[in-house]
C-alpha cells in the first residue's frame, strides 16, 4: 500500500523522505520559537497596543499550523494515512486557516506601522485595543467561515481517491478551479498590494521627514519590518495561492505547500524587530509605546 500510494502521487520514496524531514525541522523550530513568542508578548507586553493583539493571534496561528505538522511527517515518512478522511480534511483547513490568517495578521501589522509613522496624531482613534480586538474576531470569522465550502469540497475530492492519500487528495488530477481558488488567490494578492503600498508610504516618510510628530526610535528597524512582510508574502503565500488557482500539475503543489509551511519560523523575526522593547519588562514598554 505504501509504494502504490507514492507512485500514485507522482512522488518517489526519496522525495517523500525530504517533505518529512522538513516538516519535522519546521516543527521542531516552529513549536519552541511562537510558545516562547507568545509568552513574551503575554508576559511583557500583555495587550498594550493594537499590535500586540495582532502579533498574539498571528503566533497562535502558527502554533495551530505546528500542531498539525506530526502528522504530515508520518504521511510522508510512510505514505499512509492511519486516521479517517475526516481528521485529514482538518488538519489541511488548518494549513489553509494559517495562510489565510498570518497574511491578513501581517498586514493588519503593516497598517499598524503604517499610521503609526504616517498619520501618527489622526490614527490614534483608530488604533484602539477595542477596534484592533474587533478586527481579530472578524478575521477569525471569515477564515473560520471559508472552510465550511472547502471542506465540502475536499471531502467529495477526497472520496473519489483513496483515503489512504490523505494530503494529496486536493491534488487530484485536473483539477478544477473553485471559488474558494479565487477568493484565497484574490485575498492574498490583495493583502500584498496593501503591503507593497505600506511600504512605499513609510519608505518616503522616513526619508523625507515630512512628519515630524511620528517619533521613531529604529528606522532601520521599521523597515525591516515591512521588508520581511513582503518576502513572507512573495516566497511563503503567493507561489502556492497561484498554483492552486491555475491547477498547476501535483508535483509542482507539494513542495510549493511544504514551503509555505516555514513561515512559522520566521514570524518570531517579526515580532522582535516590531518591539524595540522585546525583551524588556512591561512598564518599560509601555513608556516606549507612549512616546510614538
Amino acid at each position: 500500500m505504501s509504494t502504490y500510494t507514492m507512485q500514485h502521487n507522482g512522488t518517489t520514496p526519496e522525495r517523500n523522505t525530504v517533505y518529512a524531514l522538513i516538516y519535522g525541522s519546521v516543527m521542531v523550530l516552529g513549536l519552541p520559537l511562537n510558545v516562547l513568542s507568545l509568552w513574551i508578548l503575554l508576559r511583557y507586553h500583555s495587550f498594550t497596543a493594537p499590535s500586540i493583539v495582532f502579533m498574539v493571534n498571528l503566533a497562535i496561528s502558527d502554533l495551530l499550523l505546528v500542531i498539525s505538522l506530526p502528522m504530515r511527517v508520518y504521511f510522508h515518512a510512510t505514505g499512509t494515512w492511519p486516521l479517517r478522511s475526516f481528521a485529514c480534511i482538518f488538519i489541511t483547513m488548518l494549513f489553509h486557516n494559517n495562510i489565510r490568517s498570518s497574511s491578513i495578521f501581517i498586514t493588519f501589522i503593516s497598517m499598524d506601522r503604517l499610521l503609526a509613522v504616517v498619520y501618527p496624531l489622526r490614527s490614534r482613534h483608530l488604533r484602539t485595543l477595542a477596534n484592533a480586538w474587533k478586527a481579530v474576531l472578524l478575521i477569525w470569522l471569515f477564515v473560520l467561515v471559508l472552510n465550511v465550502p472547502e471542506s465540502v469540497l475536499f471531502s467529495k475530492s477526497l472520496n473519489r481517491i483513496n483515503e489512504t492519500n490523505c494530503f494529496e487528495f486536493s491534488y487530484i488530477p485536473n483539477p478544477s478551479v473553485t471559488p474558494i481558488s479565487f477568493v484565497h488567490t484574490a485575498l492574498v494578492l490583495t493583502l500584498l498590494t496593501v503591503n507593497i503600498v505600506c511600504t512605499a508610504l513609510v519608505s518616503w516618510t522616513l526619508r523625507r521627514h515630512l512628519n515630524e510628530s511620528a517619533r521613531v526610535n529604529n528606522k532601520v528597524n521599521v523597515m525591516v519590518i515591512f521588508v520581511m512582510n513582503l518576502l513572507m508574502f512573495t516566497i511563503f503565500f503567493l507561489p502556492v495561492s497561484l498554483v492552486v488557482l491555475f491547477g498547476s500539475e501535483r508535483h509542482y503543489r507539494t513542495p510549493l505547500v511544504c514551503l509555505a509551511s516555514m513561515n512559522c519560523c520566521l514570524d518570531p523575526l517579526l515580532y522582535y524587530f516590531s518591539l524595540d522593547g522585546f525583551w524588556k519588562k512591561k512598564e518599560d514598554v509601555e513608556i516606549s509605546l507612549a512616546r510614538e
